[in-house]
């Protein structure tokens, strides 16, 4: 199943891997048709390591979520280079709607035990066209907003998230 996010510095196309990681690729996709992640931001973006979006409106309010789901990280596909992963708490099962793009091969963020260090971040899918927006995404400028660090001084929107 391929997701358009149409963001306001250009378009993204994801390949969610439903074979590998079933229950992440249809929350996914549930919150894409739900209408979720339109008007959402990417609100925490870091350049070296990723870019993580899907749980704020511009104005910072955090948008409401269904129930957390259980954390695919053991499914043998790695937090590499422009692949998509679910965002989540220390809870390693508390993903819901916030999902990163890593803007690098970030290989601490794999699975290498059922424990609070080793759960790892689950990846569901990969980037396959628009590496060049992820990549200036990972570049705007950012700053604090609240109590959060690292977010875009001028808004970065999704703008509309729809299967392709």
């Amino acid at each position: 199943m391929k997701i358009k996010l149409t963001t306001s510095m250009g378009p993204i196309t994801l390949e969610l891997d439903e074979a590998k990681a079933p229950v992440s690729a249809q929350n996914f996709a549930k919150y894409v048709d739900s209408g979720h992640y339109n008007g959402t931001i990417f609100h925490r973006v870091i350049d070296g390591f990723m870019i993580q979006g899907g749980g704020f409106s511009k104005d910072m309010r955090q948008k409401p979520v269904e129930a957390p789901i259980k954390n695919e990280a053991q499914n043998g596909l790695k937090n590499d280079k422009y692949t998509v992963a679910m965002a989540r708490t220390p809870d390693p099962n508390s993903a819901t709607a916030q999902f990163f793009i890593n803007v690098k091969d970030n290989g601490f963020l794999n699975y290498t035990a059922p424990t609070q260090q080793g759960w790892g971040y689950a990846v569901f899918g990969k980037v396959v066209e628009g590496k060049d927006v992820v990549d200036k995404i990972a570049k705007v400028a950012v700053g604090n907003a609240g109590m959060h660090e690292n977010v875009p001084t001028t808004a970065v929107v999704i703008e509309k998230a729809e299967r392709v």
